[in-house]
């Protein structure tokens, strides 16, 4: 995820938060309509061997408080977010609880940290892009952001199916990863483009256009908040593109230790294995994204 596209998610990671606070975990079920599964990032038959972290002092993890539901300040003032319970998790597949911190700073701060040795590894939604992967050392994606599309129940007229969609205005916000992509994946459709995200919105509230094509992470809050009104739902089906949207979210270190992220992927592909790692997106992301 780029800075730009991480700040332009702001919004929406407040929205959800609110939701996240007012909505119990418990209340929603794997078997709940529209809820789908963290999709698997690793190879079942992959093995990732774990490195000798004995040497390791101590593993301090760098992140932010203005990324929810990733990371944010909780109503106790403790920090808290899906980012952060992964780092326990992490940790305790390492067997290294003891020796792991996570400190919280500016966004801005977050790499000179890394590079001044005040952390050994950044979580906080930084794209990985070909100059950072120059200057330092990625994991393995744990999560991918889909694109999603979202339609108008009335304006649709009955039939929820991308393939309905036909020549039927879909919107898009000008200028945009999400509309290139819609414009490549999709290219017989009636694009309408926007010049931001809530005008597009209140065209797909009003049934001025029938769908819109953006952000699955923005789109599932937005579609189950109060401004949509129950106008609209998600269409099934997530599309993916490393082109358009990158290769996902991952934790960034220096790239002079490869031990820390060899470790780093050997406790992720065990997380995912055992089903912890959908546990923790379930957890910030009851309704899915996918």
């Amino acid at each position: 995820m780029t800075g730009v596209l991480r700040a332009s998610l702001k919004f929406y990671g407040i929205f959800a938060l609110c939701v996240l606070l007012v909505a119990p975990f418990s209340a929603v079920s794997r078997a709940a309509g529209g809820v789908h599964d963290l999709p698997v990032m690793f190879d079942a038959r992959e093995r990732i061997a774990k490195p000798d972290l004995s040497g390791l002092a101590r593993l301090r993890f760098l992140t932010t408080v203005d990324f929810p539901p990733f990371n944010f300040i909780d109503q106790s003032g403790k920090l808290s977010g899906f980012h952060v319970d992964l780092v326990r998790e992490i940790c305790r597949e390492l067997e290294i609880e003891a020796k792991c911190q996570i400190q919280a700073v500016t966004f801005a701060e977050l790499q000179p940290a890394l590079e001044g040795g005040q952390g050994e590894a950044i979580v906080a939604g930084i794209g990985i892009s070909p100059e950072l992967r120059q200057r330092f050392a990625f994991s393995r994606a744990f999560m991918k952001l889909p694109a999603r599309f979202a339609v108008n129940r009335q304006a649709a007229g009955g039939d929820l199916s991308v393939a309905a969609l036909g020549k039927k205005p879909v919107g898009a916000v000008s200028g945009t990863t999400h509309e290139a992509m819609l414009k490549a994946f999709f290219p017989k459709l009636d694009v309408k483009s926007f010049p931001d995200r809530e005008a597009m919105l209140a065209a797909l509230g009003q049934g001025t256009i029938t769908a819109v094509f953006s952000d699955g992470m923005q789109l599932s809050f937005w579609t189950a908040g109060n401004a949509a009104a129950n106008c609209c739902t998600l269409l099934d089906g997530a599309y993916f593109s490393e082109r358009f949207l990158g290769e996902g979210l991952s934790i960034m270190n220096r790239k002079g230790d490869p031990a820390l992220t060899q470790a780093i992927d050997h406790a992720l592909l065990g997380l995912s294995r055992k089903g912890r790692l959908d546990e923790i997106y379930l957890r910030y992301f009851p309704a899915g994204i996918y």
